[in-house]
């Protein structure tokens, strides 16, 4: 995992500081992995720092499901949200306290003229979002805000909304999807080998992204049987599809934490750099 993250240090260590931000997408798994130095997140620790500094983060997480509205948060304190149970309490008692971005944030009620979104002020930061960026980028010093998912929408026109946050990158905006490439949560058992159907979807899903064929993603639905095991609800696809809408032509495509965790949830995570 460690030489893994080296190759793509290497890669954004050449690109140029003055570019566009780069984006990721990073498969979150288990929220034990905020806590505890496991292969995936001693990988989140070493990216981080070799990140070019945001200026802000916006985080479309999984975990802000909102049917029939798309919602931005403008709070200046988001709050920590700890949206999962049966954990030990050191989980409960983490507090990642970031500064909120809402300047930043209304300027999504600009950039997406063709669908309603909405000004929130309540919601914090879900462990879609915290349980990473604590591991990335520990001192939470840079402002953090959150879209949810309208869960009515099509992957389709999550896509096209999501490619108007596009100027955002010029802003030195780092845009983070986080959920999981494949996540069936009844699927899961101990033993960790993946099932086969996780590794084909896995693996499409990855092809597809090499070759450049982002619809494919989208479009997930289409492999039928496959993709109703990998994803029984859409929730922990979707915010990769925000993530491939920020794609540019000179985008270069790195995975890291290609492996999976409890046999169904692929930790496959994707960052798109010049």
């Amino acid at each position: 995992m460690i030489a893994e993250c080296s190759s793509i240090i290497t890669a954004l260590k050449s690109g140029s500081e003055t570019g566009p931000m780069p984006v990721l997408f990073v498969g979150h798994g288990n929220p034990m992995n905020a806590i505890q130095d496991t292969a995936f997140s001693t990988v989140w620790d070493a990216l981080g720092p070799r990140l070019p500094r945001p200026e802000a983060i916006l985080c479309i997480s999984a975990h802000w499901l909102t049917p029939g509205e798309t919602r931005v948060s403008v709070t200046t304190r988001p709050k920590t949200i700890h949206d999962f149970s049966g954990f030990p309490y050191q989980l409960f008692e983490q507090r990642y306290p970031a500064p909120g971005a809402p300047g930043i944030a209304r300027q999504v009620l600009e950039l997406v003229d063709d669908r309603r979104v909405i000004a929130d002020d309540r919601w914090g930061l879900d462990h879609g979002a915290w349980s990473v960026l604590g591991r990335m980028f520990p001192a939470a010093d840079i402002p953090v805000f959150q879209l949810s998912l309208d869960y009515r929408m099509t992957p389709m026109d999550h896509y096209q909304m999501a490619s108007q946050l596009k100027p955002l990158r010029d802003q030195g905006v780092l845009i983070m999807g986080s959920g999981n490439l494949v996540h069936n949560l009844k699927a899961m058992r101990s033993d960790g080998q993946p099932y086969d159907w996780a590794v084909a979807f896995d693996g499409k899903m990855a092809e597809f992204m090499d070759r450049g064929e982002d619809l494919a993603v989208v479009n997930f639905q289409k492999l039928g049987d496959l993709a109703k095991k990998a994803h029984p609800t859409w929730d922990h696809i979707l915010p990769l599809v925000y993530t491939l809408a920020q794609r540019d032509e000179t985008d270069r495509v790195n995975f890291f934490n290609a492996g999976f965790d409890l046999a169904s949830i692929s930790m496959r995570s994707v960052i798109l750099s010049q």
